[in-house]
């Protein structure tokens, strides 16, 4: 085997890791990018926990192939960027979505969610989400409302009942003056 073999072989390895890894990759057109804002990008990826690498169309679609995630092959072409969310499966979808909002450069070309491939739509769909911290609040406070409106409930039974005592008590007092 040469070298070069060997070496493409490795860099397929890696991203075949990378996306059995991530919980959701965002696959884009870097085009237009000054050097500066390429590296605030890379700045923000890291701080989210997101892995950003360019890499070469044939090496994502050999890995994708060997992970059997199908649909990618019409949108690898041209220079591609993933950006993968091992962490945070929205972090990627929201931290490009903001950056082609402010930049007006790069575009969208499709993602992968849990080895599903997802279109330009799935992707603003889940950079739309809310953060799993937000979910679980929601959660929470919607497992909460039963039992608050049970105590409140049987609160307002016992109100109810202690006005009842206090009439009687009062009209008691009332009749012996």
């Amino acid at each position: 085997m040469s070298k070069n073999y060997e070496s493409k072989a490795a860099l397929i390895g890696e991203i075949k890791n990378l996306l059995e890894s991530c919980q959701s990759a965002v696959i884009v057109d870097y085009r237009g990018l000054t050097v500066e804002e390429d590296t605030a990008l890379r700045k923000q990826f890291r701080e989210a926990g997101v892995v950003y690498k360019v890499l070469k169309n044939t090496y994502v679609k050999r890995a994708a192939d060997e992970l059997g995630i199908e649909g990618l092959d019409a949108d690898l072409n041209g220079p591609t960027a993933v950006a993968f969310g091992i962490n945070d499966p929205a972090a990627p979808a929201k931290i490009i979505k903001k950056f082609i909002a402010d930049k007006k450069k790069m575009t969208i070309k499709c993602g992968i969610v849990d080895k599903q491939y997802i279109d330009v739509k799935g992707v603003d769909a889940l950079a739309e989400l809310p953060s799993r911290e937000v979910l679980i609040a929601k959660l929470l406070g919607s497992m909460n409302a039963p039992i608050s409106g049970l105590v409140s409930v049987l609160g307002g039974t016992v109100r109810k009942l202690l006005y009842a005592l206090n009439a009687v008590a009062d009209a008691k007092n009332e009749t012996a003056a």
